[in-house]
């Protein structure tokens, strides 16, 4: 166990950063306790290495501070962030090898962004139509 550590996560403009540190089971997102963040569908995606994983999780305290994107890309860049700690902090494989058969995307940052907008079109694919009269 070491005495502090530093990770990120990311999902497409969202950027996690979390600090675990040995403590008693707090985890707080931008200063805001877990079992009040909302909204829910967000909450229990970010709570899922907590869940796989609750004896580690209950010997930590978890801050993170999240920035940029939307709310879910908030909370998968979260979930990432905190599963990638837990596994650094207690530096264990078969914590690791859970997370992994879980999910790949908890210990590795989803590489997926936006596809940038063409011309002639109103979107990355979507193009004007053509008239054939």
């Amino acid at each position: 166990m070491a005495g502090m550590v530093n990770t990120s996560g990311k999902r497409k403009s969202a950027i996690a950063r979390a600090v675990v540190k040995q403590g008693a089971g707090e985890v707080r997102i931008n200063n805001i306790p877990i079992n009040i963040y909302s909204p829910e569908l967000a909450r229990l995606r970010i709570a899922e290495p907590l869940t796989l994983a609750p004896d580690f999780a209950a010997k930590v305290d978890i801050k993170v501070n999240v920035q940029g994107g939307g709310f879910m890309g908030q909370a998968e860049a979260t979930r990432t962030a905190i599963a990638t700690a837990l596994v650094e902090f207690f530096h264990d494989e078969d914590l690791e090898k859970t997370f992994r058969t879980y999910d790949r995307s908890l210990l590795i940052s989803d590489a997926r962004r936006k596809l940038p907008k063409k011309p002639q079109g109103r979107g990355a694919r979507k193009k004007r139509q053509k008239s054939y009269r």
